[in-house]
């Protein structure tokens, strides 16, 4: 069986998506499917398979690369019985009976006569019968993001999302859900090319910019204008917050840009939910004689 990386065509250092994406184009390119009839295109795509299976694998590539197995995962303990019958490599005839002390030499022979009556093995027998060998890959995942309101964040429920490849998909959106947060949509992704499981849909929330509120962790802030009059004499303003407005009460005397802090009318996390932190901005409102003969008479 060739070299693992040379059938795969990587470099030795390669990293494992290198060697996952490299896989995957030569099977696509060598699957039975696509090359009926054609035993060279059969035979390379057992070969990428096999060097898939021991590449894929980390301990078999490690494994490999300190030479304790061959290119076809067989163990190299026992290659050479040295002076077995005088046949290069020992073993009769110069076959390898290796696998160690467990090993079966039938298994050679069987090996051999599938390879003349039917042509290469399926790169796929086996794999549900604990033998170790890798099934299909499933298609790719796609990572999409989404912009959440912070409504939607407030409350929980119905969110629409435009894939990448134009579908719309509604999610459950968590109520308090985190800032970052991915969410996994199981066989929303990639249809794999050799039939088997789609891939997923990672959905990763970002909170969506607010007209009204700036967030600061799970605080929101907000800016209310306050008439000139009732930052002196006090009075109520209406406060905007996620759930409809409040009313909230000025003291007399409110300096501007004082913030009052609503306890728990931020975003929720949990059991608990973050605090609304209004700050109050002095608002001339239009022309008033009256207050600037005020001021006018007490200069300075």
């Amino acid at each position: 069986m060739p070299d693992p990386y040379q059938t795969l065509g990587v470099k030795r250092d390669a990293s494992a998506d290198e060697i996952k994406r490299a896989y995957r184009k030569l099977a696509k390119t060598y699957h039975p499917d696509h090359n009926r009839g054609d035993a060279k295109a059969a035979t390379r795509f057992a070969e990428v398979n096999n060097a898939h299976e021991i590449l894929g694998d980390e301990v078999k590539r490690r494994q490999f690369d300190r030479g304790e197995i061959d290119a076809d995962g067989k163990s190299r303990a026992f290659s050479d019985f040295g002076g077995s019958g005088g046949f290069p490599g020992g073993g009769a005839g110069g076959f390898n009976f290796g696998g160690g002390a467990g090993g079966n030499p039938r298994d050679i022979f069987s090996d051999l006569f599938r390879q003349f009556e039917g042509g290469p093995r399926d790169p796929f027998a086996g794999q549900a019968k604990g033998s170790g060998r890798r099934g299909p890959p499933p298609g790719e995942d796609i990572t999409v993001e989404t912009n959440v309101p912070l409504e939607r964040v407030a409350s929980g429920g119905a969110h629409r999302v435009t894939m990448p490849d134009g579908r719309t998909l509604e999610i459950n959106v968590p109520k308090g859900v985190a800032n970052g947060a991915t969410m996994r949509l199981r066989g929303q992704g990639h249809p794999s090319p050799f039939g088997a499981a789609n891939g997923d849909a990672l959905v990763t929330i970002r909170f969506a910019r607010h007209p009204t509120f700036g967030l600061e962790g799970n605080d929101l802030r907000v800016f209310v204008p306050v008439p000139v009059r009732d930052a002196v004499l006090g009075g109520s303003v209406r406060v905007p917050t996620l759930t409809g407005e409040v009313e909230v009460t000025v003291p007399a005397w409110t300096s501007g840009g004082k913030t009052l802090r609503l306890r728990g009318k931020g975003l929720p996390r949990g059991e608990q939910a973050g605090d609304l932190l209004v700050t109050l901005e002095i608002d001339l409102g239009p022309h008033d004689p009256e207050v600037e003969g005020f001021f006018r008479r007490r200069p300075g």
